[in-house]
């Protein structure tokens, strides 16, 4: 089973004419982004141990029915599967929060947290950096363009590069909800064997959004050993 990379078309699904200055930008990404963070530690209350520890004995990083991690940060990856993916007669943990949720329709929470409903696992080709800030880039699945704000993956990719993340876009942009994987096409064929064999015959976009593409993509990039080439960011008050 393989799959095949899509071609580049230039769709952009933002505004040419961009008025918002790089600070302007920045500041909404960054409330957004802590909104976010707040939202995702909230959902993870209405995970069990149990099905945390499932998440992990499936990426290997269990003994028995102990952890074994070689960096915390590894668990990310678990987080990433317990809230945004659930078995075909499961709810998702990201549903079962909305549907306790209280937020006002027109609040920054209630759009961050529809935006993480409604999420996307891609695997990006990093295009170049956009004009005022961020990174240009092509989800190859999807054969679509994104415009990515994250400071760090702008600092730290450079162009041609590929990443795998889950993409949450609150609007014009997209940001990642917290996990990232550097991707290399070496790795489709361990990917690919992860996979029933019957999901290679489908759709691209359709497997990406298959529970099972993303723990694949995970598990192989920490057996590669992602955690070494990984670094996670925050950055300063005011930056």
């Amino acid at each position: 089973m393989a799959l095949s990379l899509a071609k580049q078309q230039p769709t952009l699904p933002w505004d040419d004419d961009m008025r918002s200055t790089r600070d302007d930008i920045l500041l909404r990404y960054l409330r957004l982004r802590e909104i976010s963070k707040r939202l995702h530690e909230e959902v993870l209350n209405c995970v069990s141990g149990d099905r945390l520890l499932d998440h992990a004995r499936r990426l290997g990083l269990t003994r028995g029915k102990t952890l074994f991690l070689e960096d915390v940060e590894e668990m990310y990856y678990v987080y990433d599967l317990a809230v945004y993916t659930a078995p075909a007669d499961r709810s998702r943990a990201i549903d079962r929060y909305a549907k306790s949720a209280k937020f006002d329709a027109q609040s920054d929470e209630r759009l961050m947290l529809d935006a993480m409903r409604a999420s996307q696992f891609a695997i990006l080709l990093i295009e170049q950096r956009h004009d005022t800030v961020g990174l240009i880039a092509t989800d190859i699945l999807r054969n679509f363009k994104v415009w990515l704000l994250d400071v760090g993956l702008e600092n730290s990719m450079d162009d041609g590069e590929l990443i795998a993340t889950r993409l949450l876009t609150p609007g014009k942009f997209s940001m990642t909800a917290g996990v990232n994987i550097p991707f290399e096409i070496e790795m489709l064929e361990p990917i690919c064997m992860l996979l029933p064999q019957r999901m290679g015959n489908g759709k691209l976009s359709r497997i990406a959004e298959d529970r099972r593409f993303a723990e694949a993509v995970y598990k192989v990039g920490l057996a590669n050993g992602v955690m070494d080439r990984m670094t996670y960011l925050d950055l300063p008050d005011g930056a």
